[in-house]
């Protein structure tokens, strides 16, 4: 059987990645599926897993407990790394791109593709996905642990 801990998880990054194909669909008023399966944007499904496995730790074993605080650190790591380390990527990919489409010395086509922009989150995008992991956290301990 899967250790309801990992389906929570699962299930809140699901829910993200659900939730951001609806707002970039409404945003730019275009549906485009690969939303489904694409890091960056809002609400950051990194923030959701992390959070929602931290919270069912906390939910099933105990807040006091060294498995809660080891969760509770990675979400903090990968909610910092989504909002300053992976946006400042994406930030360097624009600036990147933009010279590969304006330089005239050099033909884009030369390059295999364009850079990802889209790799990180501001920090509201990583806001709005911890308090959806947190929320999908909670719910799914009440659920599957009956707390």
């Amino acid at each position: 059987m899967v250790c309801p801990i990992l389906l929570i998880a699962i299930a809140a990054w699901a829910a993200a990645q659900a939730l951001k194909l609806v707002i970039a669909t409404a945003v730019y008023r275009k549906f485009d599926i690969t939303y489904l399966t694409t890091g960056g944007g809002m609400p950051s499904s990194h923030s959701a897993l992390v959070c929602a496995t931290a919270v069912s730790c906390g939910m099933k074993i105990g807040f006091d407990s060294p498995v809660f605080a080891v969760a509770a650190v990675l979400a903090f790591i990968v909610m910092y790394d989504a909002a300053h380390v992976r946006r400042e990527t994406g930030e360097q990919a624009k600036v990147l791109n933009y010279i590969m489409h304006n330089w005239e010395e050099f033909k884009p086509e030369d390059f295999e593709r364009d850079l990802k922009e889209l790799i990180g989150h501001t920090p509201l995008q990583v806001a709005v996905g911890s308090v959806l992991g947190i929320a999908v956290g909670l719910a799914g301990s009440l659920i599957a642990f009956g707390l």
